[in-house]
């Protein structure tokens, strides 16, 4: 299962906390990659935020993943579930 997550930060202050989940999403997104679990992931140019691909086997793995981004607890989702067109 396919899923487009945008996802971008609640407020751009930068704090310690925000300064150091941005950093920390960059081994993250390598370890999904490394693992399978993120296909592609993008920086939105002129926003505080990201695009990701994940290929995942439920919206429960989803859910862990999301929970598990550095930034979960700084940032508002969208989720997007991805059809091939045929």
């Amino acid at each position: 299962m396919k899923f487009l997550v945008i996802w971008s930060f609640k407020r751009v202050t930068l704090t310690p906390d925000l300064v150091r989940a941005v950093l920390d999403m960059r081994s993250y997104a390598k370890r999904l990659k490394d693992e399978g679990k993120l296909e592609a992931h993008y920086h939105i140019v002129g926003k505080h935020g990201g695009a990701w691909i994940f290929d995942v086997g439920s919206n429960e793995e989803l859910e862990n993943l999301l929970a598990g981004m550095p930034v979960y607890n700084l940032a508002e989702y969208e989720v997007y579930p991805l059809a091939e067109m045929r």
